[in-house]
């Protein structure tokens, strides 16, 4: 009787250990990192309500709407993030303890000097913004919104720089880890809300302190305890800061950088051209469709996110069935998300309808057909580019991305004005725009590892 019930358990665990090291790794990650994203998106339904009664809808949107806005400043990480990811996993890989101490303290000292000296300058010129006209609102909000964005400004800059943790995280393989301790701080900051509406009234300020003191205390207590366990010997110190290794970083991640801006530029016109060429309704309708199909690539991402930073070391060490062999279970994970997007593409109409309330929100079948075409592409090119992002075979895709987004931009409008084609003409032109995942990418895969190219696709 004990070994029927302990049956499923065995078999279970003979799965998550069969294989290559680096393969286990990466399941046991895929699969807490599943249980910790549905505590994730638990808690964020729990938080919106909480946050809007302990202010109001109003103050709330003020909320997000300038933290939207200061989020645009993340572009200061210029890329570097990324960088240390791919350096990291490399002199990992290599066995450099030394080297990879240095690529760690060099990134702390850089994004403290960069993101150091834009707080200041932030500062210096907060005074003179009038964050009421800038957001809308009410002349006698301006010293109170004036004070969040301090405080909000202050605590991005903060998290750039203590975040590095989670990048060396992610470099070693251990997505799961990350997404844990983003759950820790979105429940630390559930019951400092709990806190605030138990004791005191609605405060916008006191709202913006609670919600961006909890991610830098979490993010402050997992470096402590990572340098003083897991990563002891990579632990940031000034002796081992060497800007001359700067060098090679700021390579590296000013193209992550490009790509990235590519990337945003194209995601936020569609809202933009959309509203002018047709109105503010088929945005809602794009975004709709956008979210709803969008919900197979967070399924894919979660397994796909371990494969970056074993790409680089599988590549290191010259272990091309390991690649081989993760890519054709990839292809397989392609097939099954492309049966379930047909399933939800027959039944979108009556989902919709079940979802947002009938007739509330009209959608054509146009619309989601292309959206389920667009992220059919997105996944399957996703593997291609992770495993060319993992061996820094970026120069391809970093060409590609300066053109993609003038490509989609002149093929939307000319779908739209030239053609007369709806909304779904966005799909259509983010399809023809991004042809390096799903042409360029596999053919690079296809020349590094079955051809066993070098020049160009490697570089």
């Amino acid at each position: 009787m004990k070994e029927k019930i302990l049956l499923p358990f065995t078999f279970l665990n003979n799965i998550l250990n069969k294989g290559h090291q680096r393969s286990v790794k990466a399941k046991k990650n895929i699969i807490a990192s599943f249980f910790l994203k549905g505590i994730g998106i638990s808690i964020s339904l729990i938080l919106v309500p909480l946050t809007i009664n302990y202010i109001n809808p109003s103050r709330y949107g003020i909320w997000l709407t300038l933290s939207s806005i200061v989020a645009w400043f993340s572009f200061f990480d210029i890329g570097l993030s990324q960088g240390l990811r791919n350096k990291f996993a490399e002199a990992k890989a290599k066995g450099d303890d030394s080297l990879a101490q240095i690529y760690v303290s060099t990134t702390y000292a850089i994004l403290a000097i960069i993101f150091g000296l834009v707080w200041l300058i932030f500062l210096l010129i907060n005074h003179f913004l009038d964050w009421a006209h800038i957001l809308n609102v009410s002349e006698n909000m301006r010293a109170e919104v004036s004070t969040l964005a301090i405080i909000v400004f202050t605590y991005f800059c903060l998290q750039f720089v203590l975040r590095i943790i989670t990048t060396l995280i992610l470099a070693n393989q251990q997505p799961a880890k990350s997404s844990l301790i983003d759950v820790l701080a979105q429940i630390c900051c559930l019951l400092f809300i709990i806190i605030l509406v138990k004791t005191t009234e609605g405060s916008l300020i006191k709202l913006g302190i609670a919600l961006c003191i909890s991610p830098l205390l979490v993010l402050t207590g997992a470096s402590l305890f990572f340098y003083n366990t897991v990563f002891k010997k990579y632990r940031p110190s000034f002796s081992k800061i060497k800007f001359s290794y700067a060098k090679g970083l700021f390579n590296l991640g000013v193209i992550f950088f490009i790509i990235q801006v590519a990337g945003i530029i194209q995601y936020q016109t569609a809202n933009i051209i959309i509203a002018q060429n047709f109105g503010t309704s088929d945005v809602t309708s794009y975004n709709i469709v956008f979210k709803y199909f969008g919900v197979l690539n967070m399924l894919y991402v979660i397994f796909l996110t371990p494969f970056w930073s074993a790409s680089t070391e599988a590549y290191l060490k010259n272990d091309i069935r390991w690649i081989k062999n993760g890519i054709k279970k990839y292809n397989q994970l392609n097939i099954l998300l492309l049966l379930i997007g047909i399933v939800m593409l027959i039944f979108s109409e009556k989902i919709y309808a079940l979802w947002l309330g009938k007739g509330k929100v009209t959608i054509g079948y146009s619309l989601s057909l292309w959206g389920f075409l667009y992220f059919s592409l997105t996944i399957f090119a996703g593997k291609y580019v992770y495993f060319l992002n993992g061996i820094n075979a970026l120069r391809i895709q970093f060409f590609a991305s300066i053109l993609s987004p003038f490509i989609y931009i002149g093929v939307a409008i000319l779908l739209i004005k030239y053609y007369q084609l709806g909304v779904y003409s966005l799909f259509t032109a983010s399809i023809i725009a991004n042809f390096n995942g799903y042409i360029l990418s596999p053919l690079q895969y296809h020349m590094v590892i079955n051809k066993n190219k070098k020049g160009i696709w490697v570089k």
